[in-house]
């Protein structure tokens, strides 16, 4: 690609890609349902190939969902303690089934606030319910 963009080619180009596509900054509810059904579709197609040619276009898509949730859905602030508790509940454990960080006690009082989440527990408990360690931090 040349140094120089020729506006006067690529601006008429991209209103038709853009028309055809509907991707562009998203602007209600309804165009964020198609961006997600888009993205969704790319993502499968791609099937995981880092390199595929879909994956720049996933990549464009998902900033601009990413815009409009941080815009307009915002996440609640939670905790690690949060994310564990919600994680129990969906999963239908209860304290004792958590033997991969410690005893009841130890899990009741971490639930608590008394006691951290240390590195080993993280691990753990990322592992066990498959989600990034940064969700417990």
């Amino acid at each position: 690609m040349t140094s120089s963009i020729d506006l006067k080619q690529l601006l008429p180009v991209w209103e038709q890609f853009r028309n055809r596509t509907d991707i562009a900054p998203i602007r209600d509810d309804a165009h964020y349902d198609r961006m997600i059904a888009l993205l969704d579709a790319l993502l499968e197609d791609a099937s995981g190939d880092e390199n595929h040619p879909a994956m720049g276009l996933a990549d464009i898509v998902g900033d601009l969902i990413e815009d409009y949730e941080t815009q307009h859905h915002p996440l609640p602030d939670t905790t690690g303690i949060d994310a564990l508790k919600f994680l129990m509940q969906q999963h239908g454990l209860k304290q004792n089934d958590l033997t991969e960080i410690g005893s009841q006690g130890v899990v009741s009082e971490i639930l608590s606030g008394k006691r951290e989440l240390n590195i080993r527990q993280i691990r753990a408990l990322s592992e066990r319910f498959g989600v990034s360690p940064a969700t417990f931090v």
